[in-house]
């Protein structure tokens, strides 16, 4: 789809890996490489941040940055201030993790085709659960998962195991159903993304701390594509290191 922004919300502060985004991924900085891989897909890619030392960082290999408060909440609401000071007209917006340097085009493609229709206020990315991972990954709240209609449209992300197989043993669920869990990629249609940041949180939102439910509570629509790439997140340095072998590997 024509006139899409693609948007990466890079902070300084973390309390498992701080400075992450300038964490160094053989020749370049993380942060330098995810905006490199998400411009294979966009024609603009901005980054996001509330840091000088990111923002510099940005500046030296070319990209384009945006300077945004240190107060916000989520990368969601960093995303909408970025997008209002850019100047951008776009149709579609896509917010990009920006500890993710193995994002490929091919997932942005996907999440901005789903706005050929109309009805789409947001979309998202999921994937397969491998069953070879076992039931000790299937059930760890931080793989949140999720639940689709026929349409493919989400009808519900949790931490916990969605869906109870009922009437068989836990330890028969992974070769009873299929499940699907969520890559936290997004993209929305502006005015959707200006509704959804001065919303309050709503109450499944705080009981499971996933932003997504708000939008789901509120009547948004959110649709998904389903891939099969296998990122990874950097959350620790020893993230940090898995990533390397693996750049090292390609």
């Amino acid at each position: 789809m024509s006139n899409c922004i693609g948007i990466i919300p890079a902070r300084y502060q973390s309390s498992r890996f701080p400075g992450k985004p300038l964490a160094r991924l053989g020749d370049m900085t993380m942060i330098e490489r995810v905006t490199r891989q998400a411009s294979k897909a966009l024609d603009r890619v901005i980054v996001a941040t509330d840091d000088e030392r990111i923002y510099d960082e940005v500046r030296r290999f070319g990209g384009e940055v945006v300077m945004t408060s240190p107060d916000h909440r989520s990368g969601t609401d960093r995303v909408a201030e970025a997008y209002r000071k850019s100047g951008a007209d776009a149709d579609v917006i896509v917010n990009i993790q920006g500890d993710e340097p193995f994002v490929e085009p091919q997932q942005i493609s996907q999440l901005t085709s789903l706005f050929v229709d109309p009805t789409t206020d947001i979309a998202t990315l999921v994937r397969p659960f491998d069953p070879a991972r076992g039931f000790e990954a299937l059930f760890d709240p931080n793989l949140v998962k999720v639940v689709t209609a026929g349409n493919g449209d989400a009808l519900y992300f949790s931490r916990s195991v969605i869906p109870y197989v009922r009437g068989t043993e836990w330890q028969q669920w992974l070769a009873k159903t299929r499940y699907l869990t969520h890559v936290g990629m997004y993209a929305y249609r502006p005015a959707v993304l200006a509704e959804i940041v001065n919303m309050p949180q709503s109450p499944l939102e705080i009981s499971e701390s996933l932003e997504q439910l708000r939008w789901l509570q509120a009547g948004y629509r959110i649709a998904t594509a389903e891939t099969t790439y296998d990122n990874i997140g950097i959350d620790t340095p020893a993230d940090l290191e898995a990533a390397i072998a693996k750049l090292s590997a390609i």
